[in-house]
């Protein structure tokens, strides 16, 4: 017992030497000197190491992939050759159209602050130098190489257009979005196409899904090979090189979309203030055209619409499971494919109106 309190001061050795233990019973004391012998063999003679200490764990080196992240962190910020804007969403945003204000300061860049060399206006990080569109055009086509036979189109088709291909990216409300483009090259790896499926408010105007992929996607010479409905295949070419892939820096977290003029006037163009009141009244009491669902498939609802204005003035669309904010990507996209004139937004349902044919406006003026 005393060999295990050797550890301690000296003052408290000598305390623990006029101790008597002889009250103790004969078992205890036998124990107490089994434990002692046992134990003498592994304890230190020196009073400043006290027993069982916990010996310092060496310290482990870093592995290769964490010094190779440490390394890539330290040469920052990030510089990438495309010669496009880089945006959240390259389909579902109209650069023409200017922002009234911004929900976040825009000096908040969704690239990380100082990871990326090009500046956030708030609703893009425009390119420094635009390239020439000749010189895209060339090396476009110098990645595409010889056109694709029939037969090669069908072999890739029939592998790829199946609902269990591995090989899947999901176009949602965001539409073709900055971060997409990263998927499409890691999935361009290691397979020549690319199944995307599309689903919600992209899906009004698939033409500009088609486009949006093969321009955004010109430096490595993406087309579309295969569409039908809401189901695109997108080919990356017979001279793609996964290691010559150009740099697409990352968006770190969705930014805030900008305020932008109200989509409902208060009084439509070319009606009066009681014009409008009864165009709405007439709309909301009248059999919806279209029943839409969220994140359902819109390909035939421009069509539809269409249709339905030889006939009709006004037109509703019962979108009652659909967000307020979709229904008003509806209504723009609506507007401008129709055309027609969105005049209420209203418990989910989108009012339309055709607006004012040219007869009707040559009479009025």
């Amino acid at each position: 017992m005393l060999k295990l309190l050797s550890w301690h001061s000296p003052i408290l050795q000598t305390r623990t030497q006029n101790l008597n233990l002889s009250h103790l019973a004969p078992p205890l004391l036998l124990l107490c000197s089994s434990l002692c012998i046992k134990h003498s063999s592994t304890i230190s003679d020196d009073i400043y190491d006290p027993p069982f200490s916990h010996t310092s764990k060496p310290s482990k080196s870093k592995s290769p992939i964490k010094a190779l992240a440490s390394e890539k962190e330290q040469n920052l910020p990030v510089h990438s050759d495309l010669p496009f804007d880089f945006r959240y969403s390259y389909s579902e945003t109209n650069p023409s159209i200017q922002p009234i204000g911004f929900r976040e300061p825009p000096r908040f860049s969704p690239f990380g602050p100082g990871r990326l060399d090009r500046k956030w206006t708030g609703t893009s990080a425009p390119a420094e130098q635009f390239a020439d569109a000749s010189e895209v055009f060339k090396e476009q086509n110098s990645v595409l190489g010889d056109p694709l036979t029939e037969e090669e189109i069908e072999e890739l088709v029939e592998r790829y257009r199946h609902n269990d291909c591995s090989r899947q990216i999901n176009i949602g409300k965001g539409g073709v979005t900055h971060n997409m483009l990263d998927d499409i090259h890691n999935h361009w790896k290691r397979a020549e196409a690319v199944r995307i499926k599309c689903l919600g408010v992209p899906t009004l105007d698939m033409d500009n899904i088609c486009f949006h992929l093969e321009v955004v996607c010109d430096k490595t010479g993406g087309k579309v090979i295969y569409r039908h409905i809401n189901i695109l295949l997108l080919y990356r070419g017979r001279n793609y090189d996964p290691k010559n892939r150009p740099v697409i820096p990352l968006m770190l977290w969705n930014p805030y979309p900008p305020i932008y003029p109200r989509l409902v006037k208060n009084v439509a163009d070319g009606l009066t203030f009681e014009e409008t009141k009864e165009m709405r009244n007439r709309g909301l009491n009248s059999p919806p055209l279209m029943k839409l669902t969220r994140n359902g498939v819109y390909v035939n609802v421009v069509q539809r619409v269409r249709e339905a204005f030889k006939t009709e003035e006004v037109v509703r669309l019962e979108c009652t499971y659909v967000d307020t904010s979709d229904c008003k990507k509806i209504g723009v996209k609506l507007r401008d494919l129709v055309p027609c004139v969105p005049i209420l937004f209203k418990d989910g349902q989108i009012i339309l109106w055709r607006g004012k044919k040219n007869g009707e406006q040559d009479s009025t003026s």
